[in-house]
């Protein structure tokens, strides 16, 4: 299976759903669960069980399609791609101690379940899996300057997410902070592994300089839209659908993409009824309620989600300079599946 070549057709085939990226999921989590044995025991097997089930799979299938694109073979990408779901994952063991959530996908965290000390080992551990499965992806077959390529992108997009967390707590329960700064935290905080995924895929499959930079802008875009969506789901969805308690955003003040727009069209009453929902003068319950009435009664809502749309038809533009091939497709259904996360 090859990305393939030609030249890129006018416009996108129309949306389709899942459907394009079942061949390469399947490859996938054959992979995650040859590489997650069920008879590890320590933190391998804390490590394993954070990993499985596993979640979209959304960065590694990023990083085989964007390699594909380049006519790399699938199958020499699914270990390095992987490393992408170790280094993610770790990142959100970590952010699960940060906020003291409970919940992750719909189970018990691994701080909830195992402790603080055994959760921060635990992320430490997966992220540097990340950098071992870097090296190991291919056995060789793969020039060594594509995989230190690989290597120095996943370790700028680890300090970026580091960056961006730190930024998000100096905007936390601030909802009057305004849109820019959020952009930009968002860009590092959630696009570092969109950006690494695509572009440490073309590096991988040695892409010329413009497919890495159109994967680039794609991964950018895709981001914004994969923050936006998910900064929705808590106040759109149930905890099973979400996979999180819907009160973790409101108990963190955390500044969400609608909470900002919010904030931007409130009068001085409303403003103050987000602020006192946002630092904790009200119940946990109670503030969700008030901050989803005033989403609804300041049309927040309604933009924050048609933001988050026009984000991922911006991505799915970004495609169009690539060739037209089965892996280009395969993109532009994760970016239809980052804004519709109910298929």
């Amino acid at each position: 299976m090859t990305g393939g070549g030609g030249a890129a057709p006018a416009t996108l085939p129309p949306r389709s759903g899942p459907g394009p990226l079942e061949p390469t999921l399947r490859l996938l989590r054959a992979e995650l669960t040859r590489r997650c044995p069920q008879d590890a025991d320590g933190v391998d097997a804390l490590g394993n069980a954070a990993m499985l089930p596993p979640g979209k799979l959304l960065r590694p299938l990023l990083f085989t399609e964007s390699a594909a694109v380049a006519g790399m073979d699938r199958e020499d990408t699914l270990t390095a791609a992987l490393g992408i779901e170790s280094l993610h994952v770790g990142s959100l063991v970590h952010d699960d101690v940060i906020d003291g959530d409970e919940l992750r996908r719909g189970r018990p965290t691994v701080v909830a379940r195992h402790g603080m000390p055994n959760a921060i080992v635990t992320g430490d551990a997966l992220i540097i899996g990340a950098f071992q499965a870097v090296a190991e992806s291919a056995d060789g077959r793969i020039p060594g300057e594509r995989q230190v390529a690989v290597v120095r992108t996943l370790a700028a997009a680890g300090v970026d997410l580091c960056r961006g967390q730190v930024m998000e707590d100096e905007l936390r329960a601030d909802p009057g902070s305004g849109l820019e700064p959020y952009l930009a935290m968002i860009a590092l905080k959630t696009g570092a592994l969109f950006r690494a995924a695509c572009v440490g895929g073309a590096q991988l499959a040695g892409a010329p300089a413009a497919v890495e930079e159109s994967l680039r802008r794609f991964a950018e875009h895709l981001g914004r839209a994969f923050q936006m969506t998910d900064d929705l789901l808590p106040l759109l969805s149930d905890t099973e659908t979400s996979g999180k308690s819907p009160l973790s955003d409101v108990v963190n003040g955390r500044p969400t993409f609608p909470v900002l727009l919010c904030w931007q069209r409130a009068d001085a009453g409303e403003r103050a009824r987000l602020h006192a929902a946002l630092t904790g003068a009200v119940a946990p319950e109670e503030a969700l309620e008030t901050v989803r009435r005033l989403l609804e009664d300041t049309g927040a809502l309604a933009a924050a989600r048609a933001e988050a749309a026009a984000e991922g038809e911006r991505a799915r533009s970004a495609l169009l300079d690539l060739p037209g091939t089965e892996a280009r497709d395969a993109l532009a259904a994760v970016a239809e599946l980052s804004v519709d996360r109910d298929r």
